[in-house]
């Protein structure tokens, strides 16, 4: 009975079916520590869209920024996340950017369960100051930059997430095994 109910409603049990958790948010927020700490402890699948587009195309993230431009850059990211989607029983940790697409924000709401970890400026900006792999931030000024790009994006995490979680000071693990009661609390919701 609960497939015939899938191919009926294909869109809308896939997000429980799949098994998928995906994780949005800023840089610096822990989307891959957390997914890999998650992945390990559920048994899933841990990919990061950043770590994939790297492995395809054989280039740092910057250096598909100097080439390419952002706009080229989120063109690939879409693609990377059209073909993850497809997947099942993953723990998916998107760019930071990967909201900023309406079909991205489609794509991930329709495919997992949507968490987003969530962290003020000042401890973003303290978690990627001397990350030189993060081409938004090589500004004069990269705490300005996160303020503009948090103002932006905020909204749009909060719009495509199912969860939302403050990944501040806590430690990894304790973190992690609040976001995998989170996530047996909503699934128990949504039965």
């Amino acid at each position: 009975m609960q497939s015939n109910q899938a191919n009926i409603f294909p869109e809308s049990h896939r997000k429980y079916q799949s098994g998928n958790l995906i994780l949005v948010g800023m840089m610096g927020s822990g989307k891959t520590t957390m997914g890999r700490a998650l992945s390990k402890h559920l048994g899933k699948i841990f990919i990061d869209s950043d770590e994939e587009m790297q492995k395809r195309t054989g280039v740092t993230i910057p250096h598909i920024f100097d080439i390419e431009g952002e706009e080229g850059f989120r063109q690939r990211e879409g693609a990377i996340i059209r073909d993850l989607a497809a997947r099942d029983n993953m723990v998916l940790a998107t760019g930071g950017g990967a909201v900023l697409s309406e079909q991205n924000r489609e794509m991930l709401q329709q495919n997992g369960i949507v968490i987003y970890l969530m962290a003020n400026v000042h401890d973003l900006w303290l978690r990627t100051r001397h990350d030189r792999n993060r081409p938004l931030l090589q500004t004069a000024d990269p705490h300005a930059k996160l303020t503009e790009l948090f103002q932006q994006r905020d909204p749009l995490y909060r719009q495509v997430a199912d969860i939302i979680i403050q990944s501040g000071k806590q430690s990894a693990h304790t973190l992690m095994l609040h976001l995998e009661n989170e996530v047996k609390a909503f699934r128990e919701i949504n039965r």
